[in-house]
């Protein structure tokens, strides 16, 4: 029961972090409430003892908050106003009460917290894993077997995510070098030094490759 209060905290507080970064006016402000609601979600996992799910989040979380700071920082939003349409409000309401019922009873027929569903399913393929885990890959620890060949092609998408995650920011943080200003039309094209192309771009800079 403990551990059900403590996931209820964290939700709520996903929730309330979600609709500021919805509310707010300051785009910085949203930006810092997402990244609430990432590494909320990320304790979360660690409560449920999924920590490869709790790293992955960290690590993603951590490469977006960082861009998106930087794409927002300085930045506000210009308020604009309109009619209502109250169609669409009244469609988004009866959405969202469609699935609060339905999440309501869905929960309620979920067993309490904590209890094994492997009791309750004996075709069910953690059953398979318990039993003949140490047999069939001859990996004492049962996660190391299901990680790593029960799920390994499962593992080797997530380790590939996060590689090319992280291989993106850094070729997209690269900083581009400066040479010199000057004026050039568009359509000019020169060379310099060893026949390394000059590009000039609209607003007159030179760019060397």
């Amino acid at each position: 029961m403990g551990m059900e209060i403590i996931l209820l905290i964290i939700l709520i507080f996903l929730i309330v972090a979600a609709l500021i970064a919805v509310e707010t006016k300051n785009l910085l402000s949203s930006v810092i409430s997402l990244g609430a609601v990432g590494f909320g979600l990320s304790i979360a996992f660690l409560f449920l003892r999924a920590p490869d799910l709790a790293l992955v989040q960290i690590a993603v979380e951590v490469i977006l908050l960082i861009f998106l700071i930087r794409a927002t920082i300085g930045r506000d939003v210009i308020p604009t106003k309109g009619h209502i349409h109250w169609a669409g409000l009244l469609s988004v309401c009866l959405l969202v009460a469609a699935v609060s019922v339905f999440g309501f009873f869905a929960f309620r027929s979920l067993e309490e917290f904590g209890t094994p569903i492997i009791a309750l399913v004996p075709d069910a393929p953690a059953n398979r894993y318990l039993q003949d885990g140490l047999k069939e890959t001859g990996a004492a620890n049962i996660v190391t077997a299901v990680l790593l060949d029960y799920r390994a092609y499962d593992t080797l998408g997530e380790a590939t995510v996060l590689f090319a995650a992280i291989i993106g920011a850094l070729a997209a943080g690269a900083p581009r070098t400066l040479i010199w200003e000057m004026t050039v039309p568009p359509q000019q094209q020169i060379s310099w030094g060893f026949g390394s192309p000059a590009f000039p771009d609209n607003q007159g800079y030179m760019w060397f490759a």
